[in-house]
């Protein structure tokens, strides 16, 4: 099928969504892009559809023709346990009515603490957290509509995203924007553990790759990260890069306790803290080597999220 012809679904327009379409454009493929209200602004000559997709009738016509479905979609905090899996649900039925890949983003939730080891595919699923169990049941999902023939799955799997356009992040927009306005970098749990950051453009390139490659149905797989350094080494590099010295700003866990009884976003974020309070490390290798693809060097990703910044985020003097 040629590339005038090849139809690929995207569910969410939010970093991870407009991330794979950049990819998809790249390559001359035909695009739909498929989100709540259809408001993204969106280039020329890309397809838009708005809807739920946790109505299956509305998933099936959004996939309708489509060769490859790739799911980008999330849910607030606040909702995650009640909202996710019926959207997962939804765009599983929706590929399967195509007769489509299903290529599907997920975080690392499922494992649960890493207990000082690197996590790799071949880590077992010990969610300790109420979100790590819903995303370790969703993952069950996946593997068996693949495994009972309802749609071919593939997994891509990313840890804490950064780079442009990812403004709720551990690496977003306390982080970044601050350090441009000479201000401290706001971070959580203890910066001086290693932790793995996975460069949002390289997750698209990646989610691509695993929708061309049949070799990659079935599996999951951890998408290419750049090189692992302490949170305080890349906040580090940040500042480096903008040319201004290094601010560093950590509140005390007490005090996050103390918000969060008033915050329920932040509520929600304090059960996956544990991520922030130890090593956490992501291995790709499996990816890198059965695909061949390297991340982009962490230097490299730093300078052009600063950029993305600098150019598109509103920058207080």
């Amino acid at each position: 099928m040629g590339n005038e012809k090849e139809l690929h679904v995207v569910f969410g327009t939010g970093p991870v969504g407009l991330s794979v379409m950049d990819e998809l454009l790249a390559r001359g493929k035909r695009v739909r892009m498929v989100n709540l209200r259809g408001e993204t602004p969106l280039p020329d000559g890309v397809e838009s559809m708005a809807g739920n997709a946790i109505d299956p009738e509305f998933s099936t016509r959004a996939c309708e023709d489509a060769s490859v479905v790739y799911q980008a979609l999330n849910a607030p905090y606040t909702q995650w346990s009640r909202l996710f899996p019926p959207l997962q649900q939804g765009v599983i039925q929706g590929a399967a009515a195509a007769g489509a890949k299903l290529v599907t983003l997920e975080n690392v939730y499922m494992y649960g603490r890493p207990g000082g080891q690197p996590l790799t595919e071949e880590t077992p699923y010990n969610a300790h957290t109420r979100k790590g169990g819903v995303r370790q049941a969703m993952t069950k999902e996946l593997m068996q509509a693949h495994e009972a023939g309802k749609v071919r799955v593939t997994i891509g799997r990313a840890s804490d995203f950064f780079g442009p356009r990812v403004l709720v992040s551990a690496m977003g927009e306390r982080v970044f924007p601050p350090a441009l306005q000479g201000k401290s970098a706001q971070l959580l749990g203890n910066p001086d553990m290693s932790h793995t950051y996975t460069y949002m453009p390289d997750i698209g390139k990646a989610l691509v790759i695993l929708g061309e490659r049949d070799e990659a149905l079935g599996q999951a797989w951890h998408l290419p990260n750049p090189e692992t350094v302490t949170t305080r080494r890349f906040v580090e590099m940040i500042f480096e890069e903008i040319g201004a010295e290094p601010k560093i700003q950590v509140p005390p866990k007490l005090i996050l306790r103390l918000i969060a009884l008033f915050n329920a976003d932040l509520r929600e974020s304090m059960e996956m803290l544990y991520q922030f309070e130890e090593p956490f490390v992501v291995d790709s290798s499996k990816f890198e080597a059965a695909f061949g693809m390297k991340a982009t060097p962490l230097e490299e990703a730093i300078a052009a999220t600063v950029a993305w910044y600098r150019d598109n985020f509103k920058i207080e003097d």
